[in-house]
């Protein structure tokens, strides 16, 4: 079964930095496209990073929503089959519950700007974590 887990969440001060994990539990990333995102309290679903490695080049990619680029990194290790994303410069709307969320690279048809847009392009789903940044 394809499960990807959240890990890393947690009470942080507004300025500073945190990890957040997601593994991969019955998948491999090599063959799968990543996508965080996260629920702000009274706010909808945003998709605020997206990424596909594949060899297309019109589908793989990486995307930032305008909210996170400049503060937000992805990145992985391949050896432990883990994305992260590195948060960097928090801010106190930043805080949510963060969800990390994965397609087979071989279903996507669409850009990661669109699959950002669409969080039902996405068939796996964390239980995410929660971020709190305090002011």
């Amino acid at each position: 079964e394809v499960h990807p887990v959240e890990s890393g969440g947690g009470l942080v001060q507004a300025g500073g930095s945190l990890r957040l994990s997601c593994a991969a539990s019955g998948f491999a990333f090599d063959d799968y496209a990543i996508g965080w995102f996260r629920r702000a309290p009274g706010k909808e679903l945003e998709g605020i990073v997206c990424a596909n490695n594949a060899t297309s080049t019109y589908y793989s990619g990486t995307h930032y929503s305008d909210s996170v680029k400049g503060r937000f990194t992805i990145s992985s290790d391949n050896a432990k089959n883990i994305k992260y994303l590195e948060m960097n410069e928090l801010k106190p709307e930043d805080t949510a519950v963060y969800y990390c969320a994965v397609q087979p690279q071989r279903d996507i048809r669409v850009t990661m700007a669109s699959m950002c847009l669409f969080a039902t392009a996405f068939d796996s789903w964390g239980q995410g974590t929660q971020v709190t940044v305090s002011s």
